[in-house]
């Protein structure tokens, strides 16, 4: 008999994906971005798997089968910044479960009250050896938050050098990049889209969150 099938949504190049199915889990995979889903089949070939993997978005989810696990990682649920698109999108993740199902995912509360509404200075958010030539690789990012919105906007500047000289330079600004969901606030989207037995959980854990946990993880099943 086959294992429940479960669904990675925004599974990316395949950094959960590929995991659980060389653990011989059954896990299909979606994902808006082609670029990430070649990524991913590249890197799934060169491990002998064969992942089902659909380009869709989240709010237009329209795939052939039904799930007994659907989970959203990395926050990636917070990307969908227009309220009704993520309203949809509940009610879609909804659809494809099967009876019984249960939906998994984090929350990130990205501004809480008190901090900066802006961060005018760069900072260094990563840096990587590229292998090929060793240059060096890195990400400086800023943002500002509209705090009644509760929209995150960024801005994130890329620069590439090879002895200590500047090959490649790249910037990018998302306005908005991230909306960001307060525990009752993502308990209700699960309501709304007809969840129920919803637990909110500390980070990626089984243990229940505190209520002031900005990183947090709401399970729903579906009757």
């Amino acid at each position: 008999m086959d294992p429940p099938p479960a669904l990675d949504v925004g599974c990316g190049t395949g950094r959960l994906l590929l995991d659980f199915l060389a653990h011989g889990l059954y896990v299909d995979g979606v994902d808006i971005s082609p670029e990430m889903i070649e990524l991913c089949r590249q890197k799934a070939q060169a491990l002998g798997l064969h992942p089902v993997i659909y380009q869709q978005a989240m709010e237009s989810l329209d795939l052939p089968r039904r799930y007994r696990t659907i989970f959203v990682p990395s926050s990636s649920f917070q990307l969908l910044t227009d309220l009704e698109a993520a309203r949809e999108a509940m009610r879609r993740l909804f659809a494809h479960l099967q009876a019984g199902g249960v939906l998994a995912m984090p929350f990130m509360l990205i501004w809480k009250e008190g901090e900066p509404v802006e961060h005018q200075d760069w900072k260094l958010t990563g840096e990587k050896v590229r292998l090929e030539d060793g240059a060096l690789a890195r990400r400086w990012s800023r943002a500002r938050y509209d705090v009644e919105n509760q929209l995150e906007h960024t801005e994130d500047r890329y620069e590439v050098s090879l002895n200590d000289e500047a090959i490649e330079l790249e910037h990018h600004r998302r306005s908005p990049a991230t909306r960001w969901y307060t525990q009752a606030q993502a308990v209700d989207l699960y309501r709304e889209a007809g969840f129920t037995d919803i637990q909110i959980l500390s980070e990626s854990t089984r243990q229940p969150a505190s209520a002031d946990e900005a990183i947090f993880t709401v399970i729903g099943r579906k009757p």
